[in-house]
């Protein structure tokens, strides 16, 4: 694909047991129809060449001479296709009998690989016919070649070390400790696991939580290929429940009792940028075999979901729980910082904007849970040039519908004051008209926390700290933070939460205006309707954008090509190539020229994967050079 996207696919062909001939074109068919969907790697099920419930069949040489013909006849049929294709077959090796899966690139076989834990319980009785694998891999003549023949087997792309392959199967998974554990911390991003489970109720469930845990627990993808129908229904039945999984992630699953074709888009890239973060992480790859291979990446553009909001659940039983944790953990971390400081008082400023309504939200459950009166959160309202009626009228009702007290102070006489003092004309609308607001509004907040033994609370968010949009020693300032770690997009859906979970119409009906309040720092003054006048998003961008970037920035640590590449799926529609481009360069540009007032943010809670903290996930010098993402930008087309 592109950009460390690999295709996968699980394939169950209909097969007939022991037609090793029949099941072997089957295989071919399924190679061919998956490289027409550009797949890159293909998986088929556990010993599929002749058919998992052989049985006593797997005694007699004809069957077993049968399965090598076939693994032969699919290497040469597909030796043009630019595909990898695991599949699996019995192997007699020095007498002995070993249930195996072999690894095939045009034309070649990479590496003939044995199952390592053999079930031999209930209705499964394969120490009857196979062996357990060798304890060291070692180099065996394999239909004309020499191939790689253990477990301990790592197939690499030499142009793109990300894309590192190994193969473990079926009841190794289930195992104690599974080989692919050892497999990922050698160097393998991506399980092959051709399995031949059987179908019980419930197990279903069990499977697919074992397959995705396996992955999230190796930081890595896993690509199950299960038995389907064609397998002997004698004793059991096999559903073809294939499943694709990246770091706990299901990516696609086969519905049952359907043999077909999965397919999944793997990140490699992602999953290497996650396995670095991680210092448990502790690769050790002795014993292993690498087979380096030269790996040619097909076209064609991914098929995966692209989230365009991934802070945001979008599963709405998901996202209510989300919103309520996240509250918890505000309050939590304020409550604390009210009972270690022994005060009984907070200040807010309060805008009747997203994110002091989302603060006081926060100080009043705060103040609840600490068992104090609501009386103490002092909620400031500081009008002055820009500010309009319908978000005054929103401030003073949110505080007394909250229960709050309300302060309200007009600052316009203390900043014309102060345009005064520095020689300042009114009528000159730049930044300085507009940081004087800010500040003054802060230094007023800040007194009154002294008066009142209180201290100030932040109302700033994640989204504001990546781009700087905030007057350095304004509201770039508090005492703690409660909203520093949550993004714009998710603000939005935890006031929409308050407002669905309140018993109290009146508060749910300011909520839900807020929210329908357009985004702004309203220091500039009003249309002549008496609307807002500067729109954030219009300055800096649109939000959903900016969020956007900032997830696959910081959390995955993905390149600006790669980024401009997803957002241009996420968003087709929506944005056009070039609106996208612009505003990803603002952001990169604003991200970099911004760290100074990142370094130096007051504390506050970590609600989320992404925290720009410098005490936390975020160490970045404020003086570092932007020009090497500009210079990918500029090589956009």
């Amino acid at each position: 694909m592109k950009y460390g996207f690999i295709r996968t696919a699980a394939a169950t062909p209909d097969i007939k047991v022991a037609d090793c001939s029949y099941n072997s074109a089957a295989i071919i068919e399924n190679i061919k129809k998956a490289a027409e969907n550009n797949t890159e790697i293909i998986v088929f099920p556990e010993l599929c060449i002749t058919g998992y419930t052989c049985g006593d069949l797997f005694s007699q040489r004809t069957l077993i001479r049968a399965a090598l013909e076939g693994v032969e006849s699919i290497k040469k049929e597909t030796a043009d296709i630019n595909i990898i294709s695991v599949i699996g077959f019995p192997f007699e090796y020095r007498s002995d009998l070993y249930n195996c899966a072999a690894v095939l690139y045009r034309g070649s076989t990479l590496a003939v690989v044995p199952k390592s834990v053999l079930p031999n319980y209930n209705e499964f009785y394969e120490m009857r016919w196979f062996r357990e694998a060798l304890g060291k891999t070692r180099i065996i003549d394999f239909l004309g070649e020499e191939v790689c023949f253990g477990t301990d087997i790592i197939i690499k792309a030499s142009d793109m070390p990300e894309m590192s392959i190994a193969v473990e199967i079926c009841e190794d998974l289930w195992s104690v400790i599974p080989p692919s554990s050892r497999h990922a911390l050698a160097g393998a991003s991506i399980i092959a696991n051709p399995s031949a489970g059987n179908e019980i109720t419930g197990k279903d469930t069990y499977r697919k939580a074992l397959v995705e845990n396996q992955s999230a627990r190796i930081i890595g993808a896993y690509v199950y290929a299960c038995a389907g129908y064609g397998e002997s229904t004698m004793d059991v039945v096999y559903s073809g429940h294939n499943i694709i999984s990246e770091n706990g992630i299901t990516l696609a699953e086969a519905q049952r009792f359907k043999n077909t074709i999965i397919y999944g888009d793997v990140d490699v890239y992602r999953l290497e940028s996650e396995r670095q973060k991680n210092s448990s992480f502790r690769t050790d790859d002795s014993g292993y075999t690498v087979v380096e291979i030269d790996f040619k990446e097909n076209n064609g553009d991914i098929e995966r979901n692209i989230d365009p909001a991934p802070f945001v659940p979008k599963d709405i039983k998901k996202r209510e729980k989300r919103c309520e944790e996240i509250m918890n953990i505000q309050a939590a971390g304020l409550r604390k910082r009210i009972e270690h400081i022994g005060c009984k008082n907070v200040v807010i400023g309060i805008s009747g904007g997203l994110d002091s309504t989302q603060a006081l939200i926060v100080c009043a459950r705060a103040f609840d849970m600490a068992g104090l009166d609501r009386k103490g959160i002092i909620a400031v309202t500081m009008p002055c040039f820009g500010t309009t009626d319908r978000t005054y009228t929103n401030a003073v009702s949110l505080t007394d519908t909250i229960g709050a007290t309300l302060k309200e102070i007009n600052i316009k006489p203390a900043v014309l004051q102060h345009f005064r003092d520095i020689g300042h004309d009114e009528s000159i609308k730049d930044l300085t008209y507009e940081n004087s607001q800010a500040r003054e509004r802060t230094m007023i907040l800040m007194d009154i926390a002294s008066k009142y033994n209180a201290f100030v609370v932040g109302t700033g968010d994640l989204s504001e700290l990546a781009l700087g949009w905030a007057t350095y020693n304004g509201d770039h300032m508090s005492m703690y933070g409660v909203n520093c770690s949550i993004p714009k997009t998710l603000i939005r859906y935890l006031i929409q939460y308050e407002a669905d979970t309140t018993n109290k119409k009146e508060l749910r009906s300011i909520l839900m205006d807020i929210l329908d309040t357009p985004v702004s720092p309203e220091l500039l003054p009003p249309d002549k309707n008496g609307n807002i006048a500067q729109i954030t998003e219009n300055v800096v961008g649109p939000y959903e954008l900016h969020d956007f970037f900032l997830y696959n920035m910081m959390r995955l640590g993905f390149e600006p090509n790669k980024i401009y590449y997803l957002a241009n799926i996420a968003f087709k529609g929506r944005y056009d190539r070039d609106t996208i481009k612009k505003w990803l360069r603002n952001f990169y540009k604003r991200f970099f020229s911004q760290q100074f007032k990142r370094s130096c943010i007051p504390d506050g809670p970590k609600v989320g994967s992404v925290s720009l903290s410098p005490r936390g996930d975020w160490r970045m010098p404020s003086d570092a050079s932007v020009n090497t993402w500009m210079e990918m930008l500029d090589e956009l087309e």
